[in-house]
This record gives C-alpha cells, structure tokens and sequence, in this order.
C-alpha cells in the first residue's frame, strides 16, 4: 500500500467556486441537435481566458463546429488527465421553478442547468488546474473541457483522444469529472441510439375519436435521464402508450409531445385514436403508426447476451417521436454491457421480422467501449483514500449512464467518474449541493497527489 501522509488544506480559496458556477451556467450551451442548436465558442473562450489569468496556456480545438478546450501542465510524460464537459441537454423553462441559466441559491442547493451536470465539474478542475500550476511538477497532467458530451462526444473527447494516441501521448490515468453523488464510477455501459421506422399507411373505420395523456412518472427519484430509468418501477409515458394500444386494440390517429432528445424521456405524450364500433362514424387513422407504437414495448424489453454484467441490465427507452416526409420515426436509447453493435442487431432483426415486418432500422453508435476499471487500481485507491479522510464512506459502483471516459478506456486508460451531490440529471430545476460543490476541488487534489506520490 503506497504511504499517504499529505496534510488536507483548503486550497483554491482565492477565487470563489459558486462565483466560477455561476458564470459557466449563465451560458446557454444547450445541444440539441433535433433543433439545431449547439454551444457556441464563447465558453470556450471564457474557459480559456480565465486559465490563462491563472498561467496556464491552453488551446481552443474545433471539431464540425464544436468547441473544446485542451492543454497541460508539469513536464515529462502524460501521467494523469483531468476531464469534463460544458455542454448540457435542452431545457423547458415552463417546468423550472427557476431561471434555468441563473444560478439560483435555495439553502444548501445551487440551481441551473448544468449545474449538477456538468459544469460543477468543470468550475472544480479549473481551479484544481490554478493550484497545481503553481507546484513544480515533475508529471505532465493532461487537461480538456469539451463541448459536445451530451450528443456523444464524437468532436470533443474522442478527438482528443484520438489525438493523444497518434501522438504517443496518452495518459495512464483518466479523473473524468462527470458524475454524481461522490461515488468512485469505475463502471458504466455503453450507449446505442436505435431508428426504428415505418412509412405512414393511412386507413378509415368506425369509431369514437378520443383523446389520453400519458405522463411520466417517478416514484422514487425523478431522472429524465434515459439511462437512469428504472423499468419496473418508473413509468415511461410512450411504453405505457404502447401498452394501452396493445391492450385496448385501438387505432392511432396521432402522437404528440414535447420531445428533446432522444436520451431524454418526454415529460408526456398526446394520443388521439379511434375506439372501434359499430355506432361510431368514418375517422382516418394510421395504420402503420398504429402498429409501430405497439412495437414499442416489446422491443423495450429486448435481450441480448453482454460482455461484462451490469447492476442496471440492458435498457431501452424510446425517447422521441418525428414525422418527416411521410416517415414516421422513433428514436430509442439502448444501454448495455456490450460493444458490438451487431449482437444488437441481430436480435433486434429477429424480433422486428415478427412484429413489424415492414419497418426499417438502424442501430447507432460511436467509437469508444463500455467502461470497466477494476478495483485494485491506483486510481481507485486514490480515491477511496481521499473521500475517507473527507469523511466520506467509499462506494465503487456503476454509474447508469455514459460518459467521455469511453474514449480512453478503449486505449487502456484506467478511468473514475466523479462528481459532486446534488440532484434532477437532466430533468427540470437540476441542482448541485453547495456543501459537496465546496469540496470538490480539494477531493480532485489531494487524489492526484496520492497518485503523484505513488508515481514518484
């Protein structure tokens, strides 16, 4: 066991970090691409700017049109690299009780979007970065803020990553800001978009035109974040859709609702179909939507076999509805414990040959893997020994969703997600903790001295 004797100090005093938070949310990064919307440079800029009051020289890397920013400090080889993103998901206002790009202090709790996700990450790092550039490091530490995390990450981590391996420049570790709830994430599945689509088919029978709301609902913890979902016990409003069709023999007329982004669960959906019968009159519905919606729930409960196991199995989730040049077209989010997509595939093709014949489908997916690092690592060990003397109990566990960290794990990078408490990823009014929002920074500095020390 390496020996870790370091005195805790309350480092980064100078610069206030709910000041630097507040900052960072007041920009609108949203990136949702259904709507064409993505960061722009600005944050980047800012980013850049503040670090290089601070000493430390960076680079502003553009990729399709979005934005990271890349640097290092110390000297000899990469060693250790410090990661998150400043993009977030799209906001509906009407649902906050706050203006979503204020931060907005009640009691102990920081409000705006991408204040819990990510963006209390990024304020930490900064300022982890503003410490250490003053040490005379003899490791180089590797650093990136991107801007493109919450569609995949294919123009940020990934070209930094692909960056590094070209240029013999990886490191051996990875502190990934991007989790939640100071848990040591060594685990996390691999994310997969599936299209599912049928050309629309209208037809005409008797029946009463109706109309029904379904909403989603979480009993627990409300995460509108796909990956969080929890089937059995929340409820997804277009899986229960699905399954009042199958159930009641209905024909679909027309599907609405506010749809953001296909990891994210709608909040509800509008069904308008014809109840059957003999004393009704003539209403045009869609067949083929009819029979897609149907489709819905057994496709969400599709298995495959996987490479590693996972606390949270295989889910599915579809989160948006289109129509487009008389195609109608779900977007599903697929987590699971597996690279290849064409084990999805194929037993997605089994199962549509059965109950939608005439659909088309395409799996999506990045570059990248699933996240696995095993618990004996240093990293870990870092980790678990700083959080004890913080106070904190260690907890190792999987975190639902995917990360940035993909892109390095696939070289061999051993990686942690970390993060601050705080609450409503993704979904309305997302907060951050102040308290653990606090300590943050000092937790990011005192485990990479731990792994400086076991390095030296």
């Amino acid at each position: 066991m390496v020996k870790y004797d370091i005195e805790l100090h309350i480092r980064c005093n100078e610069m206030n970090i709910i000041d630097l938070l507040s900052n960072l949310v007041s920009y609108k990064t949203v990136n949702d691409p259904l709507r064409n919307i993505r960061p722009g440079i600005d944050i980047a800029k800012y980013i850049q700017d503040i670090l290089s009051d601070w000493g430390i020289e960076s680079q502003i890397i553009e990729s399709n049109g979005y934005y990271s920013v890349y640097g290092s400090i110390g000297s000899g080889k990469p060693y250790i690299m410090l990661l998150a993103h400043f993009d977030t998901v799209p906001v509906d206002p009407s649902k906050w009780d706050y203006d979503p790009f204020k931060l907005t202090i009640v009691g102990n709790k920081a409000y705006g979007r991408g204040a819990l996700d990510d963006k209390s990450n990024v304020a930490a790092l900064m300022l982890v970065l503003k410490d250490l550039v003053k040490r005379d490091l003899k490791v180089k530490i590797l650093f990136a803020f991107t801007g493109d995390e919450e569609i995949g990450g294919a123009n940020g981590a990934r070209v930094i990553a692909e960056k590094l391996y070209k240029e013999n420049m990886l490191p051996k570790y990875l502190i990934n800001g991007d989790g939640y709830g100071m848990r040591i994430i060594n685990r996390r599945r691999k994310a997969f978009r599936i299209e599912l689509k049928v050309p629309v088919q209208k037809a005409i029978c008797n029946g009463i035109l109706r109309t029904k709301i379904f909403k989603a609902y979480y009993p627990l913890k409300q995460y509108a974040h796909a990956a969080y979902f929890h089937p059995g016990t929340d409820i997804h409003p277009l899986i229960t859709t699905s399954v009042f069709i199958r159930e009641n023999n209905v024909y679909v007329v027309s599907l609405e609702g506010k749809f953001l982004k296909s990891n994210v669960i709608p909040d509800q959906v509008i069904l308008k179909y014809v109840e059957p019968g003999t004393g009704g009159t003539k209403i045009e519905y869609d067949k083929s939507l009819t029979q897609l919606l149907k489709a819905l729930y057994p496709v969400s409960r599709l298995t495959f076999p996987t490479d590693k196991p996972s606390e949270y199995g295989i889910t599915i989730t579809p989160n948006v509805y289109e129509l487009n040049n008389y195609i109608h077209k779900i977007h599903l989010d697929l987590r699971a414990m597996v690279n290849d997509k064409s084990i999805i595939e194929n037993e997605l093709s089994k199962l549509l040959h059965e109950i939608l014949p005439d659909s088309k489908y395409n799996v999506i997916t990045g570059t990248g893997s699933y996240m696995y690092t095993d618990k004996k690592s240093i990293i870990i060990q870092a980790f678990k020994s700083t959080l004890t003397r913080y106070g904190y109990e260690p907890e190792i566990s999987e975190g639902a969703g995917a990360t940035d960290s993909r892109y390095f794990t696939t070289y061999g990078v051993e990686s942690v997600d970390f993060g601050p408490l705080g609450g409503n990823i993704h979904g309305d009014n997302e907060y951050v903790e102040i308290k653990s929002l606090q300590i943050l920074p000092n937790i990011y500095l005192n485990t990479i001295e731990f792994l400086i020390q076991d390095h030296v």
